[in-house]
């Protein structure tokens, strides 16, 4: 489901004193009575623009979507509730895709209610004992179904049932209703009305039971008075609900799609045609599942590598990589997004945490400063939380994603290529992503990448836009100067050296005989982000350094190879370092470690050598050749696939049903590639697309044809017609 809460209009009462002008309000977004995201508090506005969008699976059933404005409360518990704007389910089609003004409704306690009840009724006749024959009406409440969350727990349930009618019963059921309401036992607090369902006696027949569920419904049927004017709400709403096929269904599109980082030129692939045909309709939100598909079966890395390739062919200034809203920026973006989660968190949410916590004042501008406000000691205050931030980001590289750093190598590469004569566009061309369009956003909502649970108050809010906006200016690398770049860059070599481990261990002195137990020696082994170092002792200096950029692999090393146990080797430019760690632990953690710093460096060897090299062979393959390949393939301690919960069914059929909603665009690229192939040149309709090969291209479409109408067929044959994006 996508979202987009715009903005509201004349909040509050229409008359009285009651205007919230003075308030600052915010909007909350609810899956039934379950609030699942929260915009920014605006500040002291009737009209306030909240510009929001929230894009979100729904992970269950529900029965309405509500949005619900709320005045910022600064002396009370509980924020004010303004009114709400209540969609249910069935009804999203009728909004999907356009902006709507809705009108706020009242916030009424009991007539906030969701979920069913399951009853079973039965009326009995009885002989009394003066012989005369009564009613008995019995009442089982099985089950309940959806109940809201009350204060974040399951609640606490029971039941009242009432008879509504005349206070004697009588064969002929005059009693006209059976009102059976819901209610949660808030122990100490109040008890919270659930909701009720109100069935008619008529439908109930001597001696047969009923039994049916029932949605709850608001006290009295929700009958109100007219309310006063409380106000508008501007909203957008996208929701799609999926019709899945069982997977044999979508071997044919999922086989083509991921066919498509092979494809040359990149633009004929079945991934690039999508995102070109569907970038009018919903810009290139239809990349998603590509990136989740390709991500899934591990195609992603060359998919944007030559996307970006593409990108930077049409690229002509250094100054501007990888700045715009295209194709390859939109799909790095998501890729940062899924993989990047865990490394955000272990970046940046202890010190947001510490930035939420101590909420220090950090306003330089004049003009918004607050009586009191002391700009110098506000300037120290942004300048310490900046430097924590940048610390925290530039001590992170070992808990980077592998497949983030393999796709940063590869535009460093591509860049240094394109422009040659820059030594520095291979930084812009990183920085584009990791600064502007990864940790800059993370720092200005951190809501949105799950490191805070909602918005912060205003004062944080403006606080979190300056680092960013700082954080941002520091990975601009094309806005500095020559000289200022060099001496940035200076700063950041050596402000981010750091020690990721170090322990006291037994090194192999290079070329020795195999036995002798002189030949390991104490040493105290030291790894930075930069270099692998070893010591006589401790703090003393280094023996022998070795720059991280040179590994090539970390293996654990064969105990036959010197009689010892829990032994590894580095293997780099040089004579291979055999290192004997304190424990098998310590074995793992040095291997992990290492391998961590070294993931992204180029001529990785794919395979090694298990055993040592003594006495003119290798004792492993008996080789005796010292250059010899290994014998044996590199431990994948590291792959760049990231192991998430992807349903490749689910991406599959929203691929397809991106390609159904642009089959029109699909067409008209098909017709552009057929007047390219007989006119020999780019044609006017031609402009809308990206063909670089008009006959490869043309072959893709028309595959791409006979695979969506392969799958239409299996989708008519069992009656579950695909929505187009955008509908129900």
């Amino acid at each position: 489901m996508l979202l987009s809460a715009g903005e509201a209009k004349n909040l509050g009462p229409s008359s009285g004193p009651n205007r919230l002008r003075d308030l600052c309000t915010f909007c909350t977004i609810s899956l039934d009575q379950e609030e699942v995201y929260r915009t920014k508090v605006y500040e002291k506005s009737v009209s306030p623009f909240y510009g929001e969008d929230f894009y979100f699976e729904i992970p269950r059933p529900f029965q309405c979507l509500s949005f619900y404005v709320y005045a910022k409360s600064m002396f009370q518990i509980r924020d004010l509730p303004i009114g709400k704007v209540a969609i249910r389910k069935e009804d999203l089609y009728k909004y999907c895709g356009k902006e709507n003004w809705f009108q706020l409704q009242p916030v009424d306690p009991h007539s906030e209610v969701q979920g069913k009840v399951h009853l079973e009724m039965k009326l009995n006749e009885l002989i009394t004992e003066n012989g005369s024959i009564c009613q008995q009406l019995v009442v089982q409440i099985i089950a309940c179904q959806g109940l809201p969350l009350i204060s974040g727990q399951n609640c606490d349930p029971y039941a009242t049932v009432t008879l509504v009618g005349p206070a004697r019963w009588v064969y002929k059921h005059k009693v006209k209703l059976k009102v059976v309401e819901l209610w949660n036992n808030g122990n100490l607090a109040q008890d919270v009305f659930l909701g009720e369902t109100r069935v008619s006696v008529k439908i109930l027949r001597n001696d047969n039971a009923h039994k049916a569920w029932y949605l709850l419904q608001p006290k009295g049927n929700g009958t109100k008075s007219k309310p006063d004017d409380l106000g508008s709400l501007r909203l957008k709403v996208t929701y799609t609900e999926d019709n899945v096929l069982p997977s044999a269904c979508y071997t044919a599109l999922r086989n083509l799609m991921l066919k498509s980082p092979d494809v040359k030129p990149i633009s004929a692939s079945a991934a690039h045609v999508l995102g070109d045909i569907c970038r009018e309709s919903v810009g290139y939100d239809a990349l998603l599942p590509v990136v989740r598909l390709l991500l899934h079966h591990n195609r992603l890395l060359p998919f944007l590598t030559s996307v970006a390739a593409l990108e930077l062919e049409n690229t002509q200034e250094a100054n501007t990589i990888f700045r715009g809203n295209s194709l390859a920026t939109r799909c790095i973006d998501d890729m940062m997004k899924i993989v990047g989660k865990s490394y955000l968190t272990v970046t940046l949410k202890p010190v947001l945490n510490e930035i939420f916590e101590s909420n220090k004042t950090c306003e330089i501008d004049p003009v918004k400063l607050k009586e009191g406000d002391n700009v110098e000691v506000n300037k120290e205050n942004l300048q310490g939380y900046v430097h924590k931030v940048f610390t925290s980001i530039t001590q992170s590289s070992s808990s980077c994603p592998p497949l983030m750093c393999d796709v940063f190598r590869s535009l460093r590469q591509l860049a240094s290529k394109r422009f040659p004569a820059d030594p520095h566009v291979q930084y812009s061309a990183v920085s584009s992503f990791i600064f502007l369009r990864f940790f800059a956003v993370a720092v200005l909502s951190p809501h949105t990448f799950q490191l805070r649970t909602h918005h912060p108050d205003p004062e944080i809010s403006r606080t979190l836009t300056l680092i960013s906006k700082t954080i941002q200016s520091l990975g601009s690398w094309g806005s500095l100067s020559k000289n200022k770049l060099v001496r940035q860059l200076l700063v950041i070599r050596f402000r981010c050296v750091h020690v990721i481990f170090n322990r006291e261990v037994h090194k192999r002195a290079q070329g020795r005989k195999r036995l002798r137990k002189k030949n390991f020696k104490k040493r105290w082994l030291r790894v930075t982000n930069l270099e692998l170092s070893y010591h006589k002792q401790k703090g003393k200096e280094a023996l022998c350094v070795i720059p991280v950029k040179n590994i090539l692999g970390v293996e654990k090393l064969e105990e036959s190879a010197f009689n010892r146990k829990n032994m590894f080797q580095v293997i780099h430019s040089e004579k291979p370092l055999y290192v004997q760690a304190g424990n098998c632990v310590e074995t793992n953690s040095w291997i992990e470690v290492l391998s961590q710093v070294s993931r992204c460096n180029p001529g990785r060897l794919s395979t090694f050598h298990p055993s040592a090299y003594v006495g003119g062979s290798w004792l492993c393959c008996t080789e005796t050749n010292e250059s010899t390949p290994g014998c044996k393939p590199c431990t994948a301690t590291l792959l760049a696939n990231i192991q998430l919960d992807i349903d490749c069914d689910r991406e599959t059929e929203r691929i397809f049903s991106f390609f159904s909603s642009s089959r029109s665009r699909l067409q008209k690229m098909e017709d552009a590639c057929a007047g390219m192939s007989v006119y020999l040149g780019q044609q006017e309709e031609c402009s809308a697309f990206t063909i670089q090969d008009p006959k490869e291209t043309f072959r893709t479409i028309k595959e791409l044809g006979e695979v969506l109408d392969d799958l239409q067929a299996h989708h008519d044959s069992k009656g579950a017609l695909t929505d187009e994006p955008g509908t129900m």
